[in-house]
């Protein structure tokens, strides 16, 4: 019976659901706010919420269609949600993050019971002393850190050919809209957790590339913030001038809730002392009207879309200026090779400095303290860690010298400050309020034995190399693969960002919940 349905299939041109089952969830597409209605008419507890939640990640991350997005669960989950819930009835709710569960992507500090891995079997003892101070942020707003998720392991930085959400520790993390799909990014964990409702929302890093393209080949909503408006401290480093973590949730309006509690600075981490004095509650900027009158450059090139790409783009720009939006169209941003070399060497640099910073931090358990110690460690265990692909970028940033070499110097100018300048004129000389551009073609397949290769190239890269915000926001599909749009503005203007974006969604409401298709016939 199994080899006809199979036939008929492949006869049809259907698309099959993994399994039927997984689409049937209580707590499917439910929003922040619409779980604080839950928790203020007595509908759930946070307790039964983080209940359901772990339903959800037994039935979907080893099990069904086996997504692999999440590492492990906090043990301690439903204690810490009892306590929240006792609060709750004592003295009300903290605010709208109360009682909230967040999935964090397992490079992220936490002093609990679950260790900080980076995807590496090297950090399997890398149980923090502290919590990030990021972390400590959304622990004061009342979230739950209900698990880890996987990623690609070292956040995608060790090699060259590596397959976007493999990691040593956590195996292939697989696309929920199709199985077989790449997931992209480091935060690929992340970005599938969250749109297969395996938690509230969830939180992702970027060095380049890491919150916006998982978030547009999953389909959900990414924020990535402006460097240094969320605190690094206790995150697994790549480069001090470009990482940052970001909200990657189902709705505008649940990644402004978040990224409203993310928000954080300590001495530690210098950049981010210079965020604005003045906090914002993001949730503030959730305007319907909120592309009225603002003044969009759109950019075309140098991106190479896939013939239905530009289709669905243009339908959107379309309903941006229905909404209010001044177009300003077919703008060109530089794509200017000199740059990206110049990043390139920027993060080869840093990424050995700060790696080896972090390291010392780590409790004694963890034997290796140094990437020296890393790259013979892979050595040793190639088994475990290097049976798709190596770590020629490890040994490359090995072999880069100090932060005080003038080579550094000069990338950093010609990369950080230079796309700063790209970005800065652009938008001076036509007096935008920000930019728009596709966030990405369809994904590719995944390919664990030859690496990832997306069509089209990205347009992360203006965004993250001159350290400026961005928001990828679904716009529809191709073939039922999720395809999305970035808004990108100026230094800390996340919130006129979210006013854009959030009055895009609601006029558009494009995302739909995944189906689970192991495969895709035609």
């Amino acid at each position: 019976m199994k080899s006809l349905l199979s036939l008929s299939i492949i006869l049809l041109g259907f698309w099959l659901p993994l399994n039927v089952d997984a689409q049937d969830f209580e707590l499917d597409e439910i929003t922040v706010s619409q779980l604080n209605d839950a928790y203020a008419s007595g509908k759930y507890t946070a307790v039964d919420v983080v209940r359901l939640y772990l339903a959800r990640i037994e039935a979907l991350n080893k099990k069904g269609p086996h997504l692999n997005a999440v590492i492990m669960v906090n043990p301690d989950a439903l204690k810490i949600a009892a306590a929240l819930d006792e609060e709750r009835a004592k003295s009300g709710p903290r605010g709208p993050m109360h009682g909230i569960p967040v999935i964090l992507k397992d490079n992220i500090n936490t002093k609990d019971k679950m260790p900080t891995t980076a995807g590496s079997l090297a950090l399997m003892e890398n149980y923090a002393a502290d919590d990030a101070p990021m972390v400590a942020s959304l622990r004061k707003a009342g979230a739950i850190i209900l698990a880890k998720s996987n990623l690609s392991e070292w956040a995608n930085f060790r090699s060259t050919n590596s397959s976007s959400g493999w990691s040593g520790v956590g195996g292939q993390t697989r696309n929920p809209y199709l199985l077989t799909a790449n997931t992209c990014g480091s935060s690929s964990g992340s970005a599938a957790a969250a749109s297969a409702n395996m938690a509230a929302v969830t939180i992702g890093t970027e060095t380049d590339g890491s919150v916006v393209c998982p978030a547009a080949y999953n389909g959900v909503v990414g924020i990535k913030p402006t460097v240094g408006l969320v605190s690094r401290t206790g995150i697994v480093p790549i480069a001090e001038t470009q990482d940052t973590a970001g909200p990657m949730t189902r709705s505008v309006a649940d990644g402004a809730y978040l990224l409203t509690a993310m928000v954080s600075n300590n001495a530690e981490d210098p950049r981010s002392m210079s965020q604005p004095a003045v906090k914002i509650n993001y949730a503030d900027h959730l305007k319907a009207d909120g592309l009225k009158n603002k003044r969009i450059g759109v950019v075309r090139v140098p991106f190479r879309m896939h013939k239905d790409l530009g289709k669905i783009f243009d339908k959107n720009i379309e309903i941006m200026k229905a909404q209010g939006a001044i177009i300003i169209d077919n703008l060109e941003l530089v794509d200017d090779d000199a740059i990206g070399k110049a990043e390139g060497l920027v993060l080869y640099y840093e990424f050995k400095h700060y790696l080896n910073a972090y390291l010392a931090t780590t409790p004694k358990a963890v034997k290796s303290r140094s990437l020296t110690d890393l790259i013979a460690y892979n050595d040793a265990h190639a088994d475990q860690e290097m049976p798709y692909f190596e770590q020629e970028i490890f040994v490359g940033s090995q072999q880069k010298g100090p932060l005080s070499d003038l080579d550094y110097i000069k990338a950093l100018q010609q990369s950080n400050i230079a796309m700063q300048k790209v970005i800065d004129d652009l938008m001076a000389a036509n007096d935008l309020d920000m930019i728009v551009m596709p966030s990405r073609n369809p994904a590719n397949s995944q390919d664990v034995i030859n690496g990832d290769h997306p069509s089209g190239g990205g347009t992360s890269s203006f965004a993250a190399v001159s350290g400026y915000p961005s928001i990828s926001v679904p716009m529809g599909y191709i073939h039922e693969l999720p395809v999305s749009l970035s808004f990108i503005s100026g230094a800390y203007q996340e919130a006129q960002l979210i006013e854009a974006a959030y009055s895009f969604e609601q006029a558009t409401l494009a995302r739909h919940k995944p189906k689970f298709i192991e495969y895709m016939y035609r």
